[in-house]
């Protein structure tokens, strides 16, 4: 009995400093946007003033608040986690600002997860248009076109130009059999030889140029 492979099952990844600095870059910038979407969600949800400050590694300093990064410093500089108290007035003027506040931030994150989404569709669009492109090699410019493919589309077009051929050769003597032969019929036969015989002109140019 074939004895099964153990499986290491899942290995934690270990958290260090990554040492490339474009990818360091690129990871800061995807992970600062996760990271203040995740503050706003918190905001929203449990109704909560806070305040996030990182630098990138440029040294280049960002933000996120509700209300604002501002009062929430200042809040914590004069350690007063309580606000100061206000009038009735005062304090429905404040109700409405943050709950205009909340909606915004309720839009932002929905905006976020749309433009995740979208970012994904792209991929996944991109991901099609190169298969396809692969699975249709033979409609891209001949200069774009390997040997292999060259070799290939050569073989097409050397077939395509004897039954073109043969096409025209039956034409021909049907036109001798027929005194009034069809003139548009042959000036399309004649049209296609050209375009054959030009395509097959470059790919033989190209395929030439790749073998020397």
């Amino acid at each position: 009995m074939e004895m099964k492979k153990p499986c290491a099952g899942r290995q934690k990844i270990a958290i260090s400093k990554i040492p490339k600095k474009n990818h360091l870059q690129v990871t800061f910038s995807k992970r600062r946007t996760g990271v203040f979407k995740k503050a706003s969600e918190l905001s929203t949800l449990c109704g909560i003033d806070i305040a996030i400050i990182v630098f990138s590694p440029a040294n280049k300093a960002f933000s996120f608040g509700h209300p604002n990064v501002d009062s929430i410093i200042d809040r914590y500089l004069a350690r007063n986690s309580n606000p100061p108290s206000e009038s009735g007035t005062n304090r429905l003027i404040e109700a409405h600002r943050n709950a205009n506040i909340r909606e915004l931030n309720m839009q932002l994150t929905q905006v976020l997860h749309q433009l995740e989404v979208e970012k994904k569709h792209g991929e996944v669009m991109s991901e099609i248009r190169k298969a396809s492109r692969s699975q249709c090699w033979w409609e891209a410019p001949i200069n774009e076109l390997g040997l292999h493919e060259l070799e290939q589309l050569k073989t097409a077009m050397e077939e395509l130009k004897k039954n073109v051929e043969q096409q025209a050769n039956k034409i021909l003597i049907d036109s001798k059999n027929n005194p009034s032969p069809s003139f548009a019929r042959a000036l399309d036969i004649i049209m296609i030889i050209s375009r054959s015989f030009f395509e097959f002109c470059l790919i033989s140019i190209k395929w030439r140029q790749l073998q020397g």
